[in-house]
């Protein structure tokens, strides 16, 4: 890979690079973000990732994207997650495990309603 040699240059790559990530998201109506820093994968994350793809496949929803984070900071409470939905504010949960993460795609993603007991924090930093 070459050096980027002007500002110019570097505000083309991060273009692109916001359009590419804008595509991979597109005719989705949210997204589910799992934080999966040393803390959260240490407390579980990578089982709560993985019962939100089943539950998200099991009731055949498809326009959630799920990705991963590096940590959120929230070490206390991990694992933690993000859900983002067209329209509504973001909403953090903590303590997020295997049984958690389906509930939250019951409640959250399929009715509308925030897991009240697991909520950290509502609406942006």
């Amino acid at each position: 890979m070459s050096k980027i040699k002007s500002l110019e240059e570097l505000m083309k790559i991060k273009e692109k690079a916001i359009k590419e990530l804008q595509l991979r998201d597109a005719g989705k109506r949210g997204k589910i973000t799992v934080a999966m820093g040393t803390c959260g994968i240490a407390a579980g994350a990578k089982d709560t990732l993985k019962a939100i793809v089943e539950a998200l496949d099991e009731n055949n929803i498809n326009d959630i994207a799920v990705v991963q984070s590096g940590c959120m900071g929230l070490c206390e409470v991990e694992p933690t997650v993000e859900v983002r939905i067209e329209g509504q504010e973001p909403v953090v949960y903590g303590h997020v495990n295997s049984e958690n993460a389906k509930r939250i795609v019951k409640l959250h993603i399929m009715s509308n309603q925030v897991v009240t007991d697991l909520l950290v924090r509502k609406g942006e930093i």
